[in-house]
């Protein structure tokens, strides 16, 4: 089945009513045996191509550009009108396939579809169509807030994440004076983030009691399709990473304060360099940045370069900073181009490097599994997802000397190695935040701060000295962008960080099956359980006390190399 109508009018203004029709004429079909059920389901992934297109495209043009009136008012009817179709029409098939007798007869590939269709079917509440719209406008509001934030800095006006490169400073009076003016321009606007954030608990808890759960954690779960581990697994996971990362970090610390020669380590202090050095600047431009990622991907294996190479000539790579440019970095896939997007903002530091490598790492991913003509196994879970990317950050690594000396690529190894030990902790205390929010709905915007405060301290902030900011401190958290707009979407981090880790140790090994393992494991996309995709990349789906003992073993070693 085509779909040649929706097509002309798809970026239509207002295309609500086509693509009603598209989803009605897809449901009026007449399904006779099994083999016109598959052919029907890639013709739901075609339909779903389409709309996804659509909405892909003004998303990204929308954090881009948050001050374009038009660009706003299409993506916000995308949020109000067509998501809700969506989601509706979702549900219907769901059921339309689930509620076939000729499902039993589909054969096993088509078992984890069935899987998730259940699962869903069973969440689904169409009063919750309506929240989830509202929901959306707050997230879309904290966008508003957080883009626009800018600081004057030596009579210049520049965004927050242009700001970044100055706590990065060899001189402690710069990177202090850039630090407190960034975190005064955050606190400018922290009771509009605190109310935004009070109605997005409101909402999400009222979604939760809607499907039948007591709370949104556990909703959650199940809406997430976390077939793999629960909220006690998470629970375990923080707890070992206390005990075996967290006393890593305060040694990468202590040894910092030392070489800075400071007596108390300050949050200025985490991003310095010593005197006579200066931050790490792998280029001048974006377009350098472009050309020597592009180059490594291709040393690395000539697919990935071909990626890259193709998303830079169809220019689907927004990499620069400006003002009313969202912050962070992300990256999608326009799925009827069948080409990634990689958005980011730049500022010619090691961590644009990085981010490019790690946005490239899920380009490949979407390519590589751009075949899958089933939707749900294009759905990649965020586990998979990140472990593609996190990955691609540490298989580049030994070519970042395209960029570096032998002296600077020494450093760059070790901020990469020691940055994974300083991410694990805060990934726990975003997680856990997240539990206790939303196990505690009820709690005051103070009661809220205080508790991210404490957390933060018993796993990120235990040799910093925080002292003389606290208010600073406990309003840290409006920062993660992730605890607005995707709820529970971080411990995926961590664990997709433990993955690359094993990748990482295997293409030390081996570096021809390190990568043969990792293609195949990403061709696959989602058609498998996570477990699965996994053991076919070559590694253990595993976060437990000894594989996280066994891993950082093997990277404090790693460090304990470029220490030397």
């Amino acid at each position: 089945m085509e779909f040649d109508d929706l097509r002309k009018h798809i970026n239509d203004d207002e295309p609500k009513e086509e693509i009603i029709k598209a989803y009605e004429k897809l449901l009026k079909e007449n399904i006779k045996n099994v083999e016109e059920l598959k052919e029907w389901i890639s013709s739901f992934d075609k339909l779903s191509n389409i709309i996804e297109e659509r909405l892909r495209r003004n998303y990204a043009k929308f954090n881009g550009y948050n001050n374009d009136l038009k660009i706003k008012k299409t993506y916000e009817y995308d949020q109000q009108y067509i998501m809700p179709i969506i989601n509706e029409y979702k549900d219907k098939i769901n059921n339309f396939i689930y509620n076939s007798s000729l499902k039993d007869e589909l054969d096993s590939y088509y078992d984890l579809m069935l899987k998730i269709k259940r699962n869903d079917i069973e969440i689904f509440r169409k009063e919750n169509i309506p929240l989830s719209v509202e929901e959306n406008k707050l997230a879309n509001k904290y966008y508003d807030v957080t883009g626009s934030m800018t600081v004057i800095w030596d009579g210049e006006e520049k965004t927050l994440p242009q700001m970044s490169k100055y706590l990065r400073n060899e001189n402690r009076d710069v990177r202090e004076k850039a630090f407190k003016l960034i975190e005064e321009r955050i606190l400018q606007d922290k009771e509009k983030l605190d109310d935004i954030f009070d109605k997005l608990v409101h909402i999400r808890n009222e979604i939760a009691k809607n499907a039948g759960f007591s709370n949104y954690r556990d909703y959650m779960f199940k809406y997430l399709r976390r077939f793999d581990y629960n909220p006690e697994d998470c629970n375990e996971f923080h707890e070992a990473v206390r005990k075996y990362v967290v006393p890593l970090k305060e040694k990468i610390e202590k040894r910092k304060a030392k070489e800075l020669g400071v007596n108390s380590f300050r949050p200025w202090d985490e991003q310095g360099v010593f005197k006579g050095e200066t931050p790490l600047k792998p280029c001048n431009s974006t377009r350098e940045l472009i050309n020597g990622v592009t180059n490594i991907f291709y040393k690395l294996n000539p697919f990935f370069g071909d990626v890259l190479n193709r998303m830079d000539k169809e220019k689907t790579l927004d990499l620069d900073s400006r003002k009313f440019k969202s912050p962070g970095g992300f990256c999608d896939y326009f799925p009827e181009s069948n080409i990634p997007f990689i958005f980011m903002n730049s500022d010619n530091s090691q961590g644009d490097m990085v981010t490019l490598c790690h946005e490239g790492g899920h380009s490949v991913h979407a390519m590589l599994a751009s075949h899958i003509k089933v939707p749900e196994y294009k759905d990649t879970p965020s586990e998979i997802a990140e472990l593609a990317s996190m990955s691609m950050e540490l298989l580049t690594m030994e070519h970042w000397k395209e960029f570096y000396n032998e002296e600077d690529f020494k450093r760059a190894k070790r901020e990469q190695l020691e940055g994974i030990i300083k991410f694990l902790p805060w990934a726990m205390v975003v997680d856990k935040f997240q539990h206790w929010i939303y196990l505690n709905p009820d709690v005051t915007e103070e009661e809220r701060n205080e508790e991210f405060t404490k957390i933060a301290k018993a796993f990120v902030y235990t040799y910093m000295d925080w002292s003389g900011l606290s208010e600073e401190l406990k309003h840290r958290w409006k920062k993660q962008l992730h605890i607005y707009e995707v709820p529970f979407y971080y411990i995926e981090y961590a664990i997709a960080q433990l993955g690359a880790l094993q990748v990482y140790k295997n293409y030390k090994e081996n570096k021809e099956n390190a990568i043969k393992m990792y293609k195949n494991g990403l061709s696959e996309g989602a058609e498998k359980p996570l477990r699965e995709l996994y053991k076919d990349t070559g590694i253990k789906f595993d976060f437990s006390e000894d594989m996280i003992k066994e891993l950082m073993d093997f990277l404090w070693n790693e460090l304990e190399e470029v220490y030397k």
